[in-house]
Order: structure tokens, then sequence, then C-alpha cells
């Protein structure tokens, strides 16, 4: 199965931002809705957020006001903008399809560490 690819993780400061980029095949991208999901140590797997087919997004309680979901669809990529950043957001995030019964059971792709630390 085809999985989308994520990157842009680093090391920042509280407070700051960062962008990670998730990038597939637009045949993807047309027929699956796009989600990020989040696991730090220890931790159960945390869903994100999600923007749908047609555009529509969706976020966790803990990140609504500071993350923007987005996509490109010229580039085949979903965006996740990431502000005033805590350390309890420190994790490694993935990119997931979803919606459709094919997309939600695809395989879990690469993900891209975030660490926010003073």
């Amino acid at each position: 199965q085809v999985q989308p690819v994520a990157s842009g993780g680093g090391l920042v400061q509280p407070g700051r931002s960062l962008r990670l980029s998730c990038t597939g095949p637009g045949f993807t991208f047309n027929r699956c809705d796009m989600c990020w999901f989040r696991q730090a140590p220890g931790k159960q797997h945390e869903w994100v957020s999600c923007i749908s087919t047609d555009g529509i997004t969706t976020y966790a309680d803990s990140v609504k006001g500071r993350f923007t979901i987005s996509k490109d669809k010229a580039k085949d990529t979903v965006y996740l903008q990431m502000n005033s950043l805590k350390p309890e957001d420190t994790a490694m995030y993935c990119c997931k399809t979803a919606g459709l019964a094919d997309c939600v059971s695809a395989i879990w792709g690469q993900g891209t560490q975030v660490t926010i630390s003073s």
C-alpha cells in the first residue's frame, strides 16, 4: 500500500513555530482524507487534525487555535502549521490517509520527530 511520508520536524523552543509536510501520490490525495497523528514516548497514538477531500478541517482540542492543517493539490502535499508550540507537543508526528475504507486501512507511513524544549 502507498502511504504519504512526513517531514519537517526538528527541535524548537516553546512558543515558536514549525511547519510539517506530508507528500504522497496524487491519486491518494484525490480519494482520501488526510490526517495527522502523534505519539509521545509511553503514550498512545493521539489524533491531531484532519482535512477532508473537500477541504473541511477538524482539530483536537489540545491543538485547536494553535495548529492549522492545509493542502496543496498541485503539489500533492498536506501541511501542518504549528504555532505557539508547547513542551507537551513533543512527539513523533505521522501523516495518514482516512475517509474511505481502503484509506483507513492503509499502513502507517514514515513519521517526523518534533521536540519542543528550552
